[in-house]
């Protein structure tokens, strides 16, 4: 039984596990494939996915994961080493592998960032990518799609489908630009940092992502850690996101009032809501441990020297300098790096930081190579900067005697 032709004529569809099966074995014989996907984030602890469309030589597939019980098979397809897996912006593509089979693709080529590294914009769209570099156009339409829904129209299948239908050549053009401009190991660098972080935040832990815990005390970031935890497993519990449990502004004003007592914890506004009382326990008892935790055990107490606040003007004014020399080598300043990393670097080099701390990202890998000599040769007087043509878009020129 073959797979369902659609009604363009342009791509199979795949309905059943059967259907995958041949699927997969068409695209084993493959050195290379590239895949996208459809999901719904916001309703479920996890990203829901709906569609899965595949793409490599002779073939163009979508796969309708809401009827396909097992794609195991196709997910290991991407764990082989003699395998590339090409992808736009992967990290949901990644974060499904790894929650499926707790394994990454071997090979994985990221167009997006692939794009940064040969050009000045990023992180860039899909259309925007493949109008800049292979002058083509792309489907707009269905942008708002819930793709739960069923049955998908022509339209909708025809839209999911455009998102690969030019990955490959993508790939082929943009690894060669990186090859003409010797920036081959800089993208597998980049890649292999990606993934790790990726893989990072989906298997960790990252309870620091809450929003507005700068300026707590050592106490309230042990009990936003407690309750973030909390949160999160009463989120994957529900299977719901996390931010419908509680509210990050509503997690650090518990923290801020350190306070177990569910009478003054259900005073707080917002805390009102009738599912929360329901789960006014458990969240009473992980404030409690947070404030439990001995001093010497809570998290925060850096180590370093407060950097003088110069620092915070000299990063923001060289990376300006940087982000104009990053678009004349036609790479992303985006991509190199922010204000803050600048900053986390001039610390660095002016000892505002222990030794042992973790290099910034702009101390190491081919971030050292562009930006790291030049910031040397800035501290000691060995290059300059001053403004050239006002009416240029990057005004500062670096001069080397």
């Amino acid at each position: 039984m073959n797979p369902a032709r659609s009604t363009s004529d342009s791509f199979d569809t795949v309905t059943t596990d059967s259907q995958l099966k041949q699927l997969v074995e068409r695209l084993s014989a493959h050195p290379h494939l590239a895949f996208d996907t459809e999901f719904v984030s916001e309703h479920t602890y996890r990203s829901q996915l709906c569609l899965l469309q595949v793409a490599a030589p002779g073939i163009l597939a979508v796969i309708d994961t809401l009827k396909v019980s097992e794609l195991d098979s196709f997910w290991r397809l991407l764990t082989d080493p003699s395998r590339t897996t090409v992808v736009h912006a992967g990290r949901e593509e990644m974060g499904f592998i790894l929650h499926a089979i707790q394994a990454r693709p071997a090979s994985l080529f990221d167009v997006q960032v692939a794009a940064g590294l040969v050009d000045h914009d990023y992180p860039s769209g899909y259309a925007s990518i493949v109008r800049r570099f292979l002058n083509l156009p792309t489907n707009k339409g269905e942008t708002r799609t819930d793709w739960r829904q069923r049955p998908l129209s022509a339209a909708q299948l025809e839209y999911a489908v455009d998102d690969v239908r030019h990955l490959e050549q993508l790939w082929r053009h943009l690894q060669g630009k990186l090859e003409t401009s010797g920036r081959t190991a800089w993208m597998e660098a980049e890649m292999a940092t990606w993934q790790n972080d990726v893989e990072e935040s989906f298997l960790r832990k990252r309870w620091r992502r809450v929003s507005g815990l700068n300026g707590l005390s050592r106490r309230e970031l042990a009990v936003a850690r407690e309750l973030w935890h909390w949160r999160d497993s009463v989120a994957e519990s529900r299977d719901m996101p996390p931010k419908r449990v509680l509210r990050d502004d509503l997690l650090v004003e518990l923290c801020k009032r350190k306070s177990a007592d569910q009478q003054q914890i259900a005073a707080i506004r917002g805390m009102q809501r009738s599912d929360l009382r329901h789960i006014m326990h458990g969240l009473s008892q992980a404030i409690a441990r947070g404030l439990e935790i001995p001093e010497n055990e809570c998290p925060g107490g850096e180590r370093h020297r407060a950097p003088p606040p110069q620092l915070a003007m000299l990063g923001q004014f060289l990376a300006t300098a940087i982000a104009g020399l990053c678009r004349q080598m036609q790479i992303a300043p985006a991509l190199v790096g922010t204000a803050s990393d600048m900053r986390d670097l001039l610390a660095f080099k002016l000892g505002y930081r222990e030794s042992d701390d973790e290099s910034p990202l702009l101390a190491s890998g081919w971030r050292e190579q562009l930006v790291g000599s030049l910031v040397d040769d800035l501290l000691a007087g060995r290059a300059s900067l001053r403004i050239c043509d006002i009416n240029s878009p990057d005004p500062l020129v670096v001069d080397r005697p």
